[in-house]
């Protein structure tokens, strides 16, 4: 697999984990109570800077050859 390829499949990964992240927010604000609404949080912020810093490391990263 290229690094090209490599790349892609990694920022897709990071996309999913925003859409976890919006899903578990949304959950957390409306539907949820108490102790869950908590855990829904934290593992909403925890999906959110997980795909923040991969984001930013593929962007720095740079074009690749292939």
């Amino acid at each position: 697999m290229s690094e090209g390829l490599m790349k892609m499949w990694i920022a897709i990964a990071s996309m999913v984990f925003m859409f976890i992240a919006v899903f578990s927010i949304y959950l957390s604000r409306y539907k949820l109570k108490g102790f869950l609404k908590a855990i829904f949080t934290t593992i909403a912020y925890f999906f959110m800077i997980l795909a923040g810093i991969i984001i930013f490391f593929v962007v720095l990263s740079g074009p690749t050859s292939d």
